[in-house]
């Protein structure tokens, strides 16, 4: 039994769960949207909007959050999509899908990223409009 709990521990430690562990992003001091939010598709089925951030860092796992709705008082709608930071890069492209908008139908949305706990990346966008056809 020995032998194979040495087994498992080389195996542990020889990297083949630590490797999917994501490397901590340094922090930015502050997040600001540097392209959009636009809406560089408006379908029947799908409507996809995308704005770019400088890297907000932290965890590597982040959301982009689309709060949305036909009345600009109310956006009672919300979507979102996880990325996954890189380290590497100095910017973050977020990009949310929303499905089975009516058609001929102005929405009006506010964008923000948040980690994955929850925690905002302090950005939000003003109040935009797309109409879907």
């Amino acid at each position: 039994m020995n032998k194979a709990l040495l087994a498992l521990s080389i195996t542990i430690l020889s990297g083949s769960l630590l490797a999917q562990e994501s490397p901590t992003t340094p922090r930015a001091e502050r997040v600001q949207i540097s392209e959009g939010p636009e809406v560089p598709l408006v379908g029947g089925y799908l409507t996809v909007i995308r704005w770019t951030v400088n890297n907000p860092g932290g965890v590597p796992v982040h959301y982009g959050v689309v709060h949305y709705g036909r009345d600009p008082k109310s956006l009672s709608q919300t979507a979102k999509n996880p990325i996954r930071l890189n380290p590497y890069h100095s910017s973050t492209v977020f990009r949310v899908n929303l499905y089975d908008l009516p058609p001929k139908t102005t929405f009006f949305y506010t964008v923000e990223s948040m980690d994955s706990s929850g925690k905002s990346d302090e950005v939000t966008s003003p109040i935009k409009t797309f109409t879907t056809k």
